[in-house]
């Protein structure tokens, strides 16, 4: 009788293959610490000498596996990842189809530049053999965690942050405040955690680029928080971070704490807020991974931004003279959707694309795969004078246009989450 069952429940699923099958959840890290310590970057410019450091800087890798289908999300504590290094640890993980593995950037700015950003006559300080040395770090630690799978079920949650963790600077409400949280737990015990995974809206930029330290910012005390109340590791993603959604460091008479404690009291709070969310959600023993990808050309208007691309050692990939390649991924992960984003995508994208998602529970993965500075609206383009510096430094007036139509097409021509 017994295999009489067995064999029916094995046809059933080969009949049906949309049946979500055994999930399974491998993780990893590394600390990718400089040491010596090396200069701290916060954008174009002439990265600034680093004295000392409060934290480590880590790539954290997490490995979802159902049925047939593997993907792997990375996240560096960097300002930027760019696919001119990714796709360099994408060559050396076994396992995994390249086009599965998303890699992201926290956004800190205060850690050593990933980008290769040049003067004018074509000099630059960033550290090639640094960077080498991570490109490998992370792919060590994709094979790690694929080596660690394990059955896992999924918690996965959506609520709004409560507390003083982020505002815009440039309209103080103008930004999401909603925290998603995907949450792996052992299937063998529910108690065991896995993997915590947060995606929220902010600029890791307490401390800032201009004070010679070289820290994760308040990603790093999110990290130890999360990992010290409800074991496993944490992992922080970006969301639609632009114009300007940043800590909310914010002191009486204009002033503001840019310390350490600060990043700390911002990164405990949020790693609570995430926690909280995500208690009460109901495990979900079955859930179905489905991954999707396309390369588009994001159009290049901006001189400065052609000259970065053109003369960065990193020889970053372009479509002509006017465009630049990205892929765009699409994850559903049990109820959950996820859509990258390669830049810093201005909170009404972020808004927009929520909204037409297929889920309950969506979630924007920003600064993955590559992060080309801020995604605007046409509308929005050079619009104000508040808008001059991300006018500036953006691709373009239509990228942002591009990438909204593009990444819909993708969730159009995609399954429901669920």
């Amino acid at each position: 009788m017994k295999k009489i069952v067995v064999t029916i429940v094995c046809l059933l699923v080969f009949i049906n293959p949309g049946l979500p099958q055994d999930l399974k959840v491998g993780v990893a890290y590394r600390v990718i610490t400089p040491e010596p310590l090396l200069p701290v970057s916060g954008g174009v410019g002439i990265p600034k000498e680093s004295l000392e450091k409060k934290g480590d800087l880590f790539a954290r890798a997490a490995v979802f596996e159902e049925g047939d289908e593997r993907v792997a999300i990375v996240v560096v504590d960097n300002l930027g990842w760019p696919a001119a290094l990714g796709n360099r640890s994408r060559q050396l993980i076994k396992g995994i189809k390249p086009e599965n593995v998303l890699i992201a950037a926290t956004h800190t700015h205060s850690a050593p530049d990933a980008y290769a950003f040049t003067d004018e006559k074509g000099n630059h300080k960033a550290d090639l053999e640094y960077l080498d040395w991570c490109v490998k770090q992370i792919a060590d630690a994709v094979n790690e965690a694929l080596g660690s799978l394990q059955p896992a079920a999924l918690k996965v949650a959506m609520g709004k942050t409560q507390g003083k963790i982020a505002y815009n600077y440039y309209a103080p409400m103008l930004y999401d405040p909603r925290c998603g949280v995907i949450q792996a737990v052992s299937k063998q015990d529910t108690t065991n955690t896995i993997l915590t995974l947060v995606n929220y809206a902010i600029h890791p930029e307490v401390i800032g680029s201009s004070r010679g330290i070289l820290s994760p910012d308040l990603c790093g005390p999110l990290y130890s928080r999360i990992e010290e109340k409800s074991g496993g590791m944490a992992m922080f993603v970006n969301g639609a971070l632009g114009g300007m959604v940043t800590a909310d460091n914010r002191r009486e008479e204009g002033q503001e704490a840019n310390d350490w404690a600060e990043c700390q009291r911002i990164g405990n709070l949020l790693a609570d807020e995430a926690l909280r969310i995500v208690k009460d959600a109901p495990v979900l023993e079955k859930a179905k991974v489905y991954v999707t990808s396309k390369t588009i050309a994001l159009p290049v208007e901006s001189e400065m931004m052609k000259f970065i691309l053109t003369n960065s050692p990193l020889q970053h990939a372009r479509s002509g003279t006017d465009s630049v390649p990205t892929q765009l991924n699409l994850i559903n992960l049990g109820p959950a959707q996820m859509v990258t984003i390669p830049g810093e995508a201005l909170p009404n994208i972020g808004y927009y694309l929520k909204r037409k998602m297929k889920t309950a529970y969506p979630f924007l993965l920003g600064l993955c795969n590559d992060a080309f500075g801020y995604l605007l609206t046409e509308i929005d383009f050079d619009s104000f004078k508040r808008y001059e510096y991300i006018t500036r430094t953006s691709l373009g007036e239509m990228a942002g246009e591009v990438y909204i139509k593009e990444i819909l097409t993708l969730v159009e021509e995609s399954p429901r989450a669920k």
